[in-house]
């Protein structure tokens, strides 16, 4: 796996625009629910960047990719435009779901972003029928589906995973094991040390990666889709992670201090920032412009979304149906 000093500075300047953004959209998030209207809550990815980056980095623009609730972060660095996701998080008609679909429900079909789901592990069979149909097609698309440690304990998924390894399908299963579904550690919810080592049931590699490492989760990731897309079948990648704001903004943090504390001296951007200046890849001041350019950007997003309308209920039926 190599990367041109450009292809660094791009991740890093990606991982801080989606750190940027979550900041932001929490921000105003809270503005709107102190005054009463805008209802509702927002799932942060803020801590978990370097999964987002390092995964997309190895896809391919045609692949295709399933989210989460958790899943700004996804759909920042698979491309979709970034006003047209700010908007949808604020239900906007200017949105990449015309303002339907909200914060949880991001999808954008010219880059093959399948969309997240406000059903914890909802994406996980869905994802078997793309790679199915990128097989009967005679194409060498993978499938790309996250989800949470959580998630990774409902029926669906080891049925999933048991489908994907009997027919050898293009998929790579990515569990972002943040420690916790919603409240619950994933002690209690998972007996093994690694999620990953449930692979073995069903024949197919289980990797286990650093999530706050961008360039381990694309280590991990480029050999999961050369596997996939040379007909070899699934991967299960389990990416250690820690998301920095509490499960929505509706639940009270809980997580212990001292755990956020040390889990936060590992922040995925600086820890690249740091690896950056060490090998001269970047200096300084061209690490501040990136941050600079990313401001820039989400300020425009920002003002794309205010001057965007309300979207119409009589505009629903073309959205609930197709053609």
């Amino acid at each position: 796996m190599r990367f041109s000093p450009q292809d660094l500075k791009d991740m890093f300047g990606t991982m801080v625009l989606i750190r940027e953004f979550e900041r932001s959209m929490i921000e105003l998030f809270a503005q709107r629910i102190r005054a009463g209207d805008f209802p509702g809550a927002l799932h942060s990815s803020e801590g978990q960047e370097a999964i987002a980056v390092g995964v997309m980095s190895q896809l391919r623009p045609d692949d295709y990719v399933f989210s989460t609730y958790r899943g700004h972060g996804h759909a920042i660095a698979k491309g979709v435009p970034l006003e047209r996701v700010t908007a949808e998080v604020h239900g906007r008609a200017g949105g990449v779901s015309r303002g339907f679909g909200g914060s949880m429900h991001l999808f954008w079909k010219p880059l093959s972003f399948m969309g997240g789901n406000g059903i914890v592990g909802g994406g996980i069979p869905l994802a078997l029928g793309t790679a199915y149909a990128a097989v009967k097609r005679g194409t060498d698309r993978v499938t790309a589906v996250f989800f949470g440690d959580g998630a990774a304990s409902q029926g669906s998924f080891h049925e999933a995973l048991n489908m994907a390894a009997l027919k050898r399908w293009p998929v790579i299963f990515v569990c972002e094991n943040n420690l916790y579904a919603a409240t619950t550690h994933v002690s209690g919810n998972c007996p093994l040390e690694n999620i990953a080592d449930r692979a073995a049931a069903y024949a197919i590699p289980g990797v286990v990666a650093d999530g706050n490492d961008v360039l381990a989760v694309a280590e991990a990731a480029e050999a999961a889709v050369s596997r996939a897309r040379t007909g070899h079948g699934p991967t299960l990648i389990e990416f250690k992670t820690y998301r920095h704001q509490a499960h929505c903004m509706v639940i009270p943090e809980h997580r212990p201090y001292l755990e956020r504390t040390a889990w936060h001296q590992r922040d995925p951007i600086e820890r690249f920032a740091a690896r950056l200046l060490a090998e001269g890849v970047a200096d300084q001041d061209q690490l501040a412009a990136l941050r600079r350019q990313s401001a820039a950007r989400l300020e425009q997003a920002l003002q794309y979304m205010r001057e965007s309308s309300w979207p119409q209920p009589s505009d629903l039926d073309e959205v609930l149906y197709a053609p």
